[in-house]
């Protein structure tokens, strides 16, 4: 059998391999994976270990914290902020940005995480995950201010999330390609179990919340309607449904066997762009599934262009098997 590749030894080899990755970026990467060890521990331990449930308390969205989600926070601040990588973090579950203390040294690196995604699945034991963000700092900037973090995806220079499912999978790019590591719970580490991962750019599968069909914008219903006409429709082959209702879980389906996914704009709220987060759901997972092969639109445009005005900005999202993401994209431009 071939060695174990552990998380360290191949960011080590990244690091070598044309300077991919500079030391401090490496080390802050195995930092957050360590992060995501513990809050994998929290989860599992689910009702044992007093994790389940409501916080009673609400996110700088409105959302209903779970426990988990407070916890998951906590976890990944009070394990990045002390290593001198980072300048400052962001968090889906923070109004502002948490500068790292005085106390400690200052990096060069900003991290942006949603520590909990999908965190509306953990009573019912479905699987949730962290996802994660690293930019550089602006050069030049003496303090860290909230306009640091808003540079458009294609600047970021680590991205991916951690899957807490039947097995926790770390799933991790740094711009050579997307890269799976599943934690060895004897070991205690992180092995590399699948590298260069690519998406078919077709499929017959889709994921999107039917319920919200009534609200949806013209492009979307003929999409999703000629999916499901089927073989007899205009797009001749049976499309399959899938909607697990946490992004890691089907971003996660969709890096292993292809497939689309779609959280579109819609008319609840028309004056919001989407309902996901750009900076902390759509960036990373975007630049995932281009280093996959696969595509990521707004519907209009690459989502890794858009340039952000806000720390919780939204954003629609198309992202997944190249043909069908460009179909559907091509739909809303009126073609």
């Amino acid at each position: 059998m071939p060695p174990k590749i552990s998380l360290t030894r191949y960011l080590v080899e990244q690091q070598r391999i044309d300077g991919h990755i500079p030391p401090a970026l490496r080390l802050l990467i195995e930092v957050v994976a360590r992060a995501c060890k513990s809050i994998s521990q929290a989860v599992n331990k689910g009702a044992l270990g007093d994790v389940m449930g409501s916080a009673g308390s609400e996110n700088v969205q409105g959302e209903i914290q779970k426990k988990l989600d407070i916890i998951a926070n906590e976890v990944l601040i009070e394990a990045n902020e002390w290593g001198g990588h980072l300048a400052a973090m962001a968090s889906e579950e923070m109004e502002g940005i948490y500068v790292v203390p005085n106390r400690y040294p200052q990096g060069e690196y900003l991290l942006m995480f949603d520590p909990l995604d999908g965190s509306s699945n953990i009573d019912v034991n479905v699987s949730i995950g962290t996802i994660f963000s690293v930019l550089k700092k602006p050069e030049g900037d003496a303090g860290v201010s909230e306009s640091d973090f808003l540079q458009a995806g294609n600047k970021q220079v680590a991205a991916g999330y951690c899957v807490y499912g039947p097995q926790t999978t770390l799933v991790l790019t740094v711009g050579d390609g997307v890269a799976m590591f599943t934690l060895d719970r004897e070991q205690g580490s992180f092995v590399l179990t699948e590298e260069n991962v690519k998406i078919p750019a077709d499929t017959q599968e889709f994921a999107i919340n039917m319920s919200n069909m009534r609200h949806w914008d013209e492009p979307v219903k003929r999409y999703i309607d000629e999916c499901l006409e089927g073989q007899e429709g205009p797009r001749g082959k049976n499309f399959n449904m899938r909607w697990i209702a946490s992004m890691v879980a089907d971003v996660h389906r969709i890096l292993c066997r292809g497939g689309v996914f779609l959280y579109p704009w819609d008319k609840r709220e028309p004056e919001k762009a989407g309902k996901l987060r750009l900076m902390y759901e759509a960036n990373p997972m975007s630049w995932l599934i281009e280093q996959a092969g696969g595509a990521a639109t707004n519907g209009r445009q690459r989502i890794l262009d858009l340039q952000p005005t806000q720390l919780h900005e939204r954003v629609s999202v198309i992202l997944g098997s190249k043909n069908e993401v460009e179909r559907a994209t091509a739909y809303h431009s009126g073609l």
